[in-house]
């Protein structure tokens, strides 16, 4: 039997962030992570392996190199036992390691409904975080010409992009109103619809579907309102459920959504396990409630902290709930969202105040890379704190995202936006007189003021 100091399961982002941090904040323990395959996919850049970056080959974490580098060390093998009395994990090569501390990180799956006739015929494709799966998918795909992708999140919008690109015709398919509904307000939502239709992709939104077409693989899909779309493949991308049978196996605590659940220092209700990232529970860090949102950047914060507390609690090091940053790209536009949207505030019952304000990323606006710019902010009328806000523009638009984050996340006021001090440059920003983020503050602020005085 092995012994290991920690014993990290699950070998992408957050297990991998989660090894890192521990063992710089403890050098003199053993470190060893278990992951299930060699070649272990940036999560994020999947889309672009089907038009991009053309071959999964350009969208692999070093996961092997920076573990060797860092005095970690690496299984590959999968785990499928955790006695969490003795503390030792069965492998399914026969062997077992006994740890001191264990987080387990082993992701989420993605959602192939049962419900959804159809759905296991040939050509019907989920978003799976593997490797090989993606090689035979990419395959099968570039084969084939009609494609109608289900479920217009981030990651639906971007394969459809990318699909098209590749000149595939693409039929992107929304139950909800809008596409990306669950993330930005109108307003944002259809520059997005405007932008991806330009972009040659057709478009269905405030429509369900209510089967699969075919008999041995995909002909059609059928829409809940009759329609009938024509396809030779079907993209599923409905979601991903957290991948805790290990755990609930193991007899530690889920919740009824299924993911582990964990307080704020990333510990689950056994003693000296841990866990982080898609499989862990998340709460939104505005309005406190569970969330299942899955996101490599939460799940990347979670295990630093998870990383810093395992063998000393640091009661500063907490994490505090997620604020749903999400930031993607069409071409050369960019759009963010960060907190809560303002229909979320409504639907919350948060009072709200809110502005757009519409400037240039550029300053004077005819420097090349000039470029229409969209930000709008949320604020809790009560306190003038921001809880939300959406950008739009250039590629420039990931950061401003994250500014906004920030803002959440130390509840900042509008206030402490008027006399925020920013650098700037001509080819870089927007104008230090029309910076947008200063701008849209102000417009919230007046709004305010005008409220008090009534």
């Amino acid at each position: 039997m092995k012994h290991t100091d920690a014993l990290i399961i699950g070998g992408s982002a957050a297990g991998m962030v989660a090894a890192l941090t521990g063992k710089s904040y403890y050098s003199d323990k053993k470190f060893t992570l278990v992951k299930k395959v060699s070649d272990v996919m940036v999560p994020c850049g999947i889309p672009y392996i089907f038009g991009t970056l053309g071959s999964s080959d350009k969208n692999l974490m070093p996961v092997d190199a920076v573990l060797e580098k860092n005095g970690i060390e690496s299984l590959v093998d999968e785990a499928v036992d955790i006695d969490i009395r003795a503390k030792v994990v069965s492998l399914s090569s026969g062997e077992t390691v006994h740890y001191d501390r264990l987080v387990i990180a082993t992701g989420s799956n993605p959602v192939r409904p049962g419900w959804l006739e159809g759905g296991t015929l040939d050509n019907v494709f989920v978003i799976r975080k593997d490797r090989n799966y993606l090689d035979d998918m990419k395959k099968k795909i570039e084969e084939l010409r009609r494609i109608v992708v289900i479920g217009a999140g981030f990651i639906g919008v971007e394969f459809s992009d990318e699909l098209a690109k590749e000149g595939h015709e693409v039929t992107l398919v929304e139950k909800l109103q809008h596409v990306l509904y669950n993330s930005f307000d109108e307003e944002v939502s259809e520059i997005i619809h405007r932008l991806l239709t330009d972009r040659g992709i057709d478009i269905a939104t405030g429509v369900g579907v209510s089967r699969i077409l075919g008999t041995e693989r995909v002909e059609g899909v059928l829409l809940e309102d009759g329609r009938k779309l024509v396809a030779d493949a079907v993209v599923l991308s409905m979601g991903y459920r957290p991948n805790s049978e290990l755990a609930k196996k193991a007899g530690i605590y889920v919740d009824e959504d299924q993911f582990i659940a964990v307080d704020e220092y990333m510990r689950t209700h056994e003693v000296d396990v841990f866990a982080a990232g898609d499989c862990a529970q998340k709460r939104d860090f505005v309005t406190r409630r569970r969330t299942p949102v899955m996101l490599a950047s939460t799940a990347c914060a979670e295990a630093r902290i998870a990383g810093m507390n395992l063998f000393n609690i640091n009661v500063v090091k907490t994490f505090s709930g997620t604020i749903s940053i999400y930031s993607t790209a069409l071409g050369a536009h960019g759009f963010g969202t960060a907190g809560l949207t303002e229909r979320r505030a409504r639907q919350e019952g948060i009072v709200t105040v809110s502005a757009v304000f519409e400037g240039v990323n550029r300053h004077p606006g005819n420097l090349p890379g000039s470029e229409k710019q969209i930000v709008k902010l949320i604020a809790a009328q009560n306190s003038g704190v921001i809880i939300g806000g959406e950008a739009y523009g250039g590629p420039e638009t990931g950061e401003l995202t994250n500014v906004i984050g920030l803002a959440i996340q130390n509840r900042m006021s509008v206030n402490s936006f008027l006399t925020m001090q920013i650098g700037t440059h001509p080819c870089l920003t927007a104008s230090p007189a029309a910076y947008p983020l200063i701008k849209v503050a102000e417009l919230i602020a007046l709004k305010l003021l005008n409220r008090n005085h009534v």
